[in-house]
């Protein structure tokens, strides 16, 4: 059941609870940045037959639609990484959930993240496709919360940036719930975070 008033909504999906959701980004917005971003991404790989990483589980909405922007050849590939032990605070160390199985020496590779949050997944899987000899290695993504950065990452093409809020929507999560909202929402106060980002 959706209930849509104008500062923002309460949703109740099959749970036993009802957060407090406000929109941040609505989903026209969403579609013309990410529309913005494939403009600028064709001119970078259009004749590089890239290959595209997307960082599950957030990004595979938003890799989703900028793949059906872009007409040219590329592949793309999934891996999931985690920083989380059993609880739900980051503990530091990335951990390869799920590989990725493409060759990527001498590929151009872009990694495809929802967030960049910590920086550390980006810079540890950034770090990982260069030492396999990729011939480059960019970053693009849809939201950036600098405020949370604890190492230094550059982000080749970026979306929004965010204000230090837990967001969820348009494949952000909390505890797996909310990836299929259709615009990105500030989540008020939520009892637990999942993992950083």
């Amino acid at each position: 059941m959706w209930t849509i008033p104008k500062t923002g909504f309460i949703i109740s999906v099959n749970m036993s609870f009802k957060e407090n959701l406000t929109v941040l980004y609505g989903r026209n917005e969403i579609d013309f940045k990410v529309r913005q971003l494939a403009q600028v991404i064709k001119q970078d790989y259009e004749d590089k037959n890239p290959l595209f990483v997307s960082v599950l589980k957030g990004s595979f909405i938003f890799m989703a639609d900028l793949a059906r922007q872009l007409d040219f050849p590329l592949e793309i590939e999934f891996v999931r990484l985690s920083s989380y032990n059993e609880d739900t605070k980051s503990s530091g160390k990335i951990n390869i959930v799920q590989d990725i199985s493409f060759e990527v020496k001498n590929r151009h590779v872009l990694i495809v993240e929802d967030i960049v949050d910590s920086g550390l997944t980006v810079k540890f899987l950034k770090d990982m496709l260069e030492e396999q000899q990729a011939a480059s290695v960019r970053v693009c993504a849809l939201t950036n919360k600098p405020s949370r950065r604890t190492c230094a990452v550059d982000i080749d093409y970026l979306g929004f940036s965010v204000p230090d809020k837990f967001i969820v929507g348009y494949g952000l999560d909390l505890n797996q719930k909310f990836r299929n909202l259709p615009d990105i929402c500030v989540l008020d106060e939520p009892k637990q975070q999942s993992e950083m980002r």
